[in-house]
């Protein structure tokens, strides 16, 4: 019997909605705590004790009913000891051959990640490293980077010298949409440009053994068809000062990706952010070469010795 004056502590059972006041994803997240709360062993009490949040909060959120913040979530994916991400729900937390090769390669640096990558293409047959099927490099030759690098200059330059056809890939997105980028955008949003973006590259992979390929900057934002890309041409990236983007740009009077006007400081800034935030992927071409380092006839010239070697060599 409760103590006099002391209130009687309150039942740990949440109260039980009608389940269409429960959003959906806080239900799977209340499934997936206590499946991981299962799998450890561990009872709800232990659980709250050691993620240092109350039993009735735990309860609620294995409920689905509760909207916990992402420290608290932080705070009980560390007393499971998994990470945030298999909490959530990340893709490759979903079955444990998932979990399995996660570890093997968590902490591995990018050149052993890079390896993996290739040998699981090749073993998914999606392609892994630019080569068809051991016959050397693509020679579809693809020029990677932001806008402003000098890609539809260099690229036409390089084709001509190469006697491949010349493929910009954003026009032939707007060809498939019938209407401007910019319109597919407003109209549609980023998912079906996106979509059009990989429709392209499949067609023009399909359609030319030998090319050379104008890509959008923004496609190494969609990791399957950056994929497909790096597997089935020969990347370069062309790169150039944020000053040298900036003004070739403005020459060609379009700010897109940047918004605002031309002098204005947060053009600058958003450019200077695009550029740090893909640099890591740009990086990833098989090539690099510098287009702020010289005039451009000698850059086109390093251009075209730097694909012509890759080429032969291939």
């Amino acid at each position: 019997m409760a103590a006099a004056g002391r209130p009687r502590a309150a039942p740990l059972a949440p109260p039980a909605p009608g389940e269409d006041d429960k959003h959906p994803f806080l239900v799977v997240l209340g499934e997936r705590v206590r499946a991981l709360r299962s799998r450890r062993g561990i009872t709800r009490k232990a659980l709250a004790a050691s993620a240092d949040v109350s039993e009735r909060h735990l309860a609620n959120l294995e409920y689905g009913l509760g909207n916990a913040s992402i420290l608290i979530l932080h705070q009980v994916a560390q007393a499971l000891q998994c990470s945030l991400a298999e909490l959530i729900g990340d893709v490759t937390t979903t079955s444990p051959e998932w979990l399995l090769l996660r570890e093997l390669l968590e902490g591995r640096d990018d050149a052993t990640l890079r390896r993996v990558r290739v040998l699981v293409g090749e073993a998914l047959g999606t392609g892994g490293a630019n080569s068809e099927r051991g016959a050397g490099r693509s020679r579809r030759v693809a020029l990677i980077g932001l806008r402003g690098a000098g890609k539809t200059t260099l690229g036409e330059g390089l084709a001509k010298d190469l006697d491949f056809p010349f493929v910009e890939l954003s026009r032939q997105i707007e060809q498939f949409a019938g209407c401007t980028i910019n319109e597919i955008q407003a109209l549609y949003g980023q998912n079906a440009y996106r979509r059009y973006e990989r429709r392209a590259l499949e067609e023009a992979i399909q359609i030319y053994p030998e090319a050379v390929i104008a890509v959008p900057g923004g496609m190494v934002s969609d990791p399957a068809t950056f994929n497909l890309l790096l597997a089935h041409c020969t990347t370069v990236w062309l790169h150039a000062d944020p000053e040298d983007h900036m003004k070739r740009v403005v020459a060609q009077g379009d700010m897109r990706p940047m918004g605002g006007t031309a002098a204005s400081k947060e053009a600058m800034d958003d450019l200077k952010s695009i550029l740090a935030g893909r640099a890591a992927f740009y990086s990833k071409a098989d090539f690099k070469l510098d287009t702020s380092a010289a005039p451009l006839k000698q850059t086109l010239a390093a251009l075209i010795e730097l694909v012509r070697e890759a080429l032969n060599q291939g």
